[in-house]
């Protein structure tokens, strides 16, 4: 799946990927996908958490070569 948009957050800890998320989904459509990489160790709780929360979608969450990737389809407006 390509995203329709993708961000690196590496380098950034809590509570930053998240925010930068929130901020990056709130400029995307009902429906569309958001590619997200984070290193920050948090982060799979975190973003599970976040779309548990907030009605996104936690398409796939994997990690590789100490990052972590995630795809978040943004919930219908």
């Amino acid at each position: 799946m390509t995203p329709n948009l993708a961000i690196d957050l590496s380098g950034l800890n809590c509570p930053l990927p998240i925010l930068r998320t929130k901020k990056a989904l709130a400029n995307l459509r009902g429906g569309d996908t958001l590619a997200v990489t984070c290193t920050d160790p948090a982060t799979p709780t975190d973003f599970a958490a976040f779309c548990r929360q907030t009605g996104h979608e936690l398409v796939e969450s994997s990690a590789a070569d100490h990052a972590f990737h995630f795809l978040i389809r943004k919930r219908a407006d």
